[in-house]
Formats: C-alpha cells, sequence, structure tokens
C-alpha cells in the first residue's frame, strides 16, 4: 500500500499521540524500573479501564466527563491502595500489583458478558484505536501531559509516594484511552529497559526507542495492512533490542 494524502492524514494523528505518550512514559517507566514495580502500569490501566467499562455498562455518554471522571477515579484509587500496600508489605508489592491487574480484567470481563459488542470493547482497551485519534482530542491530551511532566521534572524530588502513584494514575487513565492497554506498558516499560545500563545521555536514548517503534510501527501496518496497535508494540521492542545492542557494543569495545 502507497502512503498517499488519505493515509497521512490518518498517520500524522496517531504518530503525534505516539509522541505523547513518548514524552512521558518514558520518564515515568525509568522511575517504575527504579522501584521494581514493573507492573503497576498494568494494574493502575485495566482498573483505568474497567472504570471506562462500568460507565459504559451505566449507559453514560462514551466521551462525556461523567465517564472520564469514573476512570480517573478508578485509577486514583488503585494508585492510592498501591501507596498503601507498598508502604505497608513492599516485599509483596509486586504480587499485589499482580493480583489487582487479574482482579480488574475479570471484573471487566464480567461487565461486558452481557454486551453484545463485549468482545469489540475489551480488544478497544487493550489493543487501543490509535489510528482513530482525533485533533481535538490531542489538544486536550497535549494539555494534560504538559502539566504532568512540569510537575515530574519541577517537584520529581518532593513529589513523594503519594505524589508519583497519583501523578502515575493521571497519565495512565489518559494514555489508556487514547493508545490502548498493550502500547502503554510497551512506551512505559521498554526505552527504560533497553537503556537500563546506558550511563550517559540516557533519555535522549530512550526517547528515541519510542519515536522509532510508533514511526517504524505505524508504517510497517500501513504497507502489510496489520493492526497498527500490536504493530507498534513489536516495533517498539525491536527498536529497544536495537538500541540495547548498540549500547552494550560500545561498552565492550
Amino acid at each position: 500500500m502507497t502512503i498517499d494524502a488519505a493515509s497521512l492524514s490518518i498517520l500524522w494523528p496517531a504518530f503525534i499521540a505516539g509522541l505523547l505518550v513518548t514524552a512521558t512514559h518514558v520518564p515515568l517507566g525509568m522511575q517504575v524500573l527504579a522501584r521494581g514495580i514493573v507492573f503497576i502500569d498494568l494494574a493502575v490501566a485495566q482498573v483505568a479501564g474497567l472504570g471506562v467499562i462500568l460507565a459504559h455498562y451505566l449507559g453514560w455518554e462514551p466521551t462525556g466527563a461523567p465517564v472520564q471522571i469514573a476512570a480517573l477515579s478508578a485509577a486514583l484509587a488503585c494508585a492510592m491502595f498501591l501507596t498503601w500496600t507498598e508502604h505497608r508489605w513492599p516485599e509483596v508489592q509486586e504480587a499485589i500489583i499482580g493480583v489487582v491487574f487479574v482482579l480488574g480484567s475479570s471484573a471487566a470481563i464480567l461487565l461486558l458478558a452481557h454486551d453484545p459488542r463485549g468482545g469489540e470493547n475489551l480488544k478497544d482497551l487493550l489493543v487501543g484505536q490509535i489510528l482513530w485519534v482525533s485533533p481535538t482530542q490531542l489538544l486536550i491530551v497535549t494539555a494534560v501531559y504538559a502539566v504532568v511532566l512540569g510537575l515530574w521534572f519541577g517537584l520529581r524530588e518532593r513529589l513523594g509516594r503519594i505524589g508519583f502513584y497519583a501523578l502515575f494514575g493521571c497519565v495512565v487513565t489518559v494514555s489508556v484511552q487514547l493508545v490502548g492497554l498493550y502500547l502503554v506498558f510497551a512506551t512505559l516499560v521498554v526505552p527504560a529497559l533497553s537503556t537500563y545500563y546506558t550511563k550517559s545521555r540516557r533519555y535522549p536514548k530512550a526517547y528515541a526507542v519510542g519515536v522509532l517503534g510508533y514511526a517504524a510501527g505505524l508504517l510497517a501496518s500501513l504497507w502489510l495492512d496489520l493492526p497498527s496497535g500490536s504493530m507498534i508494540v513489536c516495533t517498539i521492542v525491536a527498536s529497544g533490542m536495537l538500541v540495547a545492542y548498540l549500547g552494550h557494543s560500545r561498552r565492550a569495545s
């Protein structure tokens, strides 16, 4: 498939969405990796998605403010709970996160059991619909992410455990509705993981993983006519492996 004007009109909002997600998830992902709570994003994202599904189950307007409030409330409640468990039982925090994720996933499936579009809604939650991102949606997300990045780089040392989890919950709530749970996890973990042993310029290299992954994934999905979300996950992992390999080769030489 060739790239024409119509294709570009679909690809550029999706690519900008990827850049926005990468901008916020790279620094948060490094913190998640440093804390040893890699699967927290899956748990919080799943609970945020559960809030969206619950709002849909109650018949609320899909794009209305009540749905966003439900998703954000669910994510923040989950974040606060994980803050408490990390303080109370730090040695089993990862296991607790896993239980929260499984519980949220199961509850979502139960809510969607009698929905004729339940399977499609669940797929959208996991894989996302990045090609359907609208310019208006991007403006809102840009404003939210700008605040998040300002708080993170300006007050990071003073945020504390509660501040980190609250900020994380807000970001994941927005991101999971923008690109889906799988891409949220990949963007959060892979750039941070692939540059974990990097001793210099870690941020530029981590951001390069995300940017290259989204660009290559969107183009590959267009050329091969395959689902964009899943393809981008694969290309982000491939980009991460490439950056990690190049970094290892330079350290060994």
